[in-house]
């Protein structure tokens, strides 16, 4: 499986139909801590936009509603991940994203079989507090050896100039949330990463 390059993550379908429409081809939907009936509505106009606009849309966490949904992707944590029925997630054709941060948590997502792998926090990340340091380019480097043939999304403290590193070093895709999102213009900026992104598409 290919992951295009340039992975965009949002916390709301309104970023969503804002964003996606400029060429954005995968999209994680990470919305938190809203009642059932809202994400319903969430993950339903995310899915709605991103199918006009032939992009991948993924879904955080929620893989109850994303198998109700008919959505084609889940991304879970580790902590998503020991409660989730991967049997159920599997038979309902859901592909499957799983987040690492250390040694143990890599071998218990590879056990899972998923279809992708991320690791972060890359660098320092202000989107959320996190009991890891950042992993840095070299562990990126070795995660790819231990990944094979899986497809490595980075993540964490990612922007436009660290984005070759990353690929360098192994990355399939980067992932993105606050440099996009608290930019000043995050319509120009998301065409930016497009652009930037293009050489690994």
């Amino acid at each position: 499986m290919k992951l295009d390059p340039f992975y965009l993550i949002v916390d709301s379908a309104r970023w969503i139909e804002r964003l996606v429409p400029l060429g954005v081809k995968l999209v994680q939907l990470r919305v938190k801590d809203r009642p059932e009936a809202e994400l319903r509505d969430e993950i339903r106009a995310a899915k709605a936009v991103c199918k006009r606009h032939g992009c991948q849309l993924v879904v955080n966490d929620y893989w109850r509603l994303a198998i109700a949904e008919g959505c084609d992707f889940v991304h879970l944590g580790q902590e998503d991940l020991a409660e989730a029925d991967l049997a159920a997630i599997r038979a309902a054709g859901l592909k499957l994203g799983l987040s690492t941060h250390d040694e143990a948590e890599l071998e218990t997502a590879i056990a899972a079989k998923p279809d992708y792998v991320a690791l972060g926090p890359i660098y320092p990340t202000i989107l959320k507090q996190m009991k890891w340091d950042p992993q840095g380019l070299p562990r990126l480097s070795a995660w790819r050896e231990r990944v094979q043939p899986l497809p490595l999304v980075a993540i964490g403290g990612l922007n436009i100039e660290r984005i070759a590193g990353v690929f360098e070093h192994g990355a399939d895709s980067a992932a993105v949330v606050t440099d996009i999102t608290l930019n000043i213009d995050p319509e120009g900026r998301t065409r930016e990463w497009i652009a930037r992104t293009a050489p690994w598409r």
